[in-house]
């Protein structure tokens, strides 16, 4: 049995016998090709990112990709919206956490 999703962006409708799954951070990225399983929640790392960042203006974007040739794997894009920086850890704002520090002084 699958574990429970703890992501903001997976929806489940299971009303009246309904099994409607789906990730809508994937599904509102156009450009991706692969399709979206249930099984991809289990190492997708955006509920991570969600709770380990120090952005506070996080815009993400996901595709799946098929990673050693075999394994489908979730791929996150990460922006800054509020100083426009593309991220190249989710996790880490270096201009926000320098904006938290000059509030704190």
């Amino acid at each position: 049995m699958a574990k429970p999703v703890d992501c903001p962006y997976f929806f489940g409708d299971y009303h009246r016998g309904r099994e409607i799954e789906k990730c809508r951070l994937i599904e509102r990225n156009r450009a991706n090709r692969r399709p979206w399983r249930r099984a991809l929640c289990d190492t997708c790392p955006v509920p991570g990112i969600l709770r380990a960042t120090t952005c506070e203006h996080l815009a993400l974007e996901a595709s799946v990709e098929k990673k050693l040739f075999v394994l489908d794997r979730i791929s996150v894009y990460a922006v800054c919206t509020e100083h426009m920086l593309e991220l190249a850890d989710p996790r880490r704002c270096p201009a926000c956490e320098a904006a938290r520090r000059e509030r704190r002084e």
